[in-house]
């Protein structure tokens, strides 16, 4: 299975960089993958990392890679939005660094049988968790046309949301990706060099696995569970994430908060890590 699942590592050296771990201090990766920011973070320092992911093809490959490390390693399976519940089943209060890399993995897009892919023809999946309940096929198959306009415009960004979702509520029922892709490249046309149905593709993907609800789930709960000196770094792809993060860390800076006469701000604010535990 590991072979089947090779992630390149983005920005690998500068997560290290921006987590600085330390012996004995325990991490968790969000978005555990491939394990390779795991496997950079336990290189670093002999310290600890619990690895969330949804994907069990994604633990799997972890799990081989990371095994020389030991117990130093705990992979759990899980949506990294419900990241209280599983530090809480691990026993942990907090940590002392938290990393999410959000989107889709680059074997989830290559595997073709996973539905992410507009290039390859393969089902109408595209879901990160195989056991969840909603798939792209039933999204383009079973929602309204005003539904999946909302969603394509909100989260694809697309110019021609309200062309592309009548164009298929017409034409369903669809049940591979490339007669989907087809269909929106027929709507949208070949204006530049990505490929017309990208946008509606990432619209229906963010939707499928609730990133943006899992993001916003994530960040208070990082902030919550960080301990005093505590460091979160976020990697994101699209400007949906980027201003999702970027309003978060600006608002729970304080930035943005109201000032005494003496420039300091007024009001409390959710940047205050919870405190070490005395040992």
């Amino acid at each position: 299975m590991s072979e089947s699942f090779d992630h390149l590592t983005v920005l690998r050296d500068e997560a290290v960089a921006a987590l600085r771990p330390v012996d004995g201090e325990t991490y968790v990766d969000c978005t555990l993958g491939g394990g390779g920011h795991t496997e950079a973070l336990l290189e670093a320092a002999d310290c600890r990392v619990i690895g969330i992911d949804r994907d069990p093809a994604a633990l799997e490959a972890a799990g081989e890679r990371l095994a020389r490390f030991g117990d130093r390693f705990t992979p759990v399976r899980g949506r990294f939005g419900d990241l209280a519940a599983v530090l809480a089943g691990q026993g942990i209060r907090a940590v002392d660094g938290i990393l999410a890399d959000i989107g889709v993995s680059s074997p989830q897009i290559d595997h073709a049988e996973r539905g992410f892919s507009f290039q390859r023809r393969g089902p109408l999946d595209m879901r990160m968790d195989p056991d969840a309940p909603l798939s792209a096929e039933v999204m383009v198959n079973t929602w309204s046309e005003e539904d999946l306009g909302r969603a394509i415009r909100t989260y694809g960004e697309e110019k021609r949301w309200r062309a592309v979702a009548r164009a298929i509520v017409a034409d369903r029922p669809f049940t591979d990706t490339l007669s989907l892709a087809g269909l929106v490249e027929r709507v949208v046309g070949r204006t530049s060099g990505k490929h017309p149905a990208t946008r509606t593709f990432q619209a229906l993907r963010i939707v499928v696995n609730d990133e943006l609800g899992e993001l916003e789930a994530l960040l208070p709960a990082a902030v919550e569970h960080l301990l005093p000196g505590g460091r979160l770094a976020v990697i994101t792809f699209h400007s949906l994430e980027d201003r999702l993060v970027k309003r978060f860390l600006v608002e729970e800076s304080g930035k943005n908060a109201e000032r005494d006469p003496f420039g300091n701000p007024m009001g409390s604010f959710r940047l205050a890590p919870l405190a070490r535990p005395v040992t």
